[in-house]
């Protein structure tokens, strides 16, 4: 198998992990109502996910920095594959709770893995391009993997997603036994080394910025099926046709924000982008039961909500590019941290009766990071040139 082939083998076990994260909010309601759980507590598996997905990841990473990147891999992807199992099999709460964690972990180990798998195998020049690679693997899962699962339980019981996510990870452990060669692992930096970089107050402030919006973005994708159904009235099947509108406007966003970080810069994206997030946002509010009218918000906002991303991490490793592996594993881990801290924020919103006032937290949290950009990089968004990031 050539090399452009095996890293694209590599980008689809990166889909993989990230269907895994992003699945659960496309089907919350059926998890809920099949082991008899409220939302807002089901919407806390999304929580248990990424905070182990953020938090445990680096710790698990350096502990094992001496290991064989390939046998890595492949106890990750064993612990994903039994983790998933245990989702679909178990309906305990708790022990539902604990696989997730464990998924969380295992998926971090895979990103991150598959990453330094990449940059190995990858030609000199196109080192970078097997990164963008593999992170758009991940990408894709939100775009593709979350309508896919909404629609399939629409024709079967949501646990056979998992049991197949189980299934997909032997499969694909056994290819990378056969396809990938060892590679030794390499000494790291220790995790207080890295964290030193926050002493840079603009990365520390880029990176606050991706929480907010990883927090603003994920306390209403988290409940974003039981918001339609309950408070926009849509039907079930609607709900599939609009995650899948939701997931290609994403893919949109995202190419739109590449574009514009190119030629205005990434401070001025991300501020368009934030602001226009905060209108989708509101404008969402203001719809209500308003048929299929409610598509143009959510259009809006999966352009706005995903062109920031590109953005925020252009500018930070603009900021620091001779540790561009450092920023963006924090990056990475910010961003979960987000996820989770949204989700479980929102779980506690929904927990209290007030499904209705989730878009209206995240547009406030988007708001403010506008707000922020004003104060704090002005020259930047009013300049009808990009600015020089390098």
């Amino acid at each position: 198998m050539s090399k452009t082939w095996l890293i694209f083998f590599l980008a689809i076990i990166s889909f993989l992990s990230g269907t895994d994260e992003y699945i659960i909010a496309g089907i919350l309601d059926k998890i809920a109502e099949t082991n008899d759980m409220s939302i807002a507590s089901t919407g806390q598996l999304i929580t248990a996910f990424s905070i182990s997905f953020g938090l445990l990841t680096p710790i698990v990473i350096v502990l094992t920095r001496k290991m064989d990147r390939k046998n890595l891999l492949m106890v990750a992807l064993l612990i994903f594959s039994l983790s998933n199992f245990i989702v679909a099999m178990f309906g305990n709460y708790v022990v539902m709770f604990s696989a997730r964690i464990a998924s969380g972990i295992s998926a971090g180990l895979i990103e991150v893995t598959l990453l330094t798998i990449a940059t190995t195998i990858a030609e000199p020049k196109k080192k970078g391009s097997a990164i963008a690679t593999i992170i758009t693997g991940f990408s894709m899962s939100l775009i593709v993997g979350v309508p896919l699962g909404r629609f399939l339980t629409s024709l079967m019981d949501w646990r056979f997603i998992f049991i197949a996510l189980s299934v997909l990870a032997i499969l694909f452990l056994i290819l990378i036994y056969k396809l990938i060669p060892s590679m030794q692992g390499e000494e790291e930096k220790p995790l207080k080394e890295q964290l030193k970089i926050l002493k840079n107050n603009k990365i520390a402030y880029i990176l606050i910025v991706t929480f907010l919006w990883m927090f603003s973005y994920f306390i209403v994708f988290s409940y974003i099926s039981p918001y339609l159904l309950q408070v926009v009235k849509v039907s079930g099947n609607t709900v599939s046709i609009a995650l899948l509108i939701y997931g290609l406007s994403s893919l949109v966003g995202s190419k739109l924000g590449g574009f514009s970080t190119d030629k205005y810069g990434a401070i001025k994206t991300i501020f368009l982008g934030m602001s226009l997030n905060a209108f989708g946002l509101i404008l969402f509010s203001l719809v209500g039961e308003s048929s299929w009218i409610f598509l143009i918000p959510l259009i809006i906002w999966g352009i706005a909500a995903w062109s920031s991303g590109s953005a925020l991490q252009f500018r930070l490793i603009s900021l620091a590019p001779t540790a561009a592996s450092i920023i963006l594993s924090l990056y990475t881990s910010i961003s979960q941290l987000g996820m989770a801290f949204g989700s479980g924020i929102g779980g506690l919103i929904v927990n209290l009766g007030s499904l209705n006032l989730i878009t209206w937290v995240g547009a406030l949290s988007v708001i403010l990071i506008s707000i922020s950009l004003l104060i704090v990089n002005p020259k930047e968004i009013v300049k009808s040139q990009k600015t020089n990031d390098f």
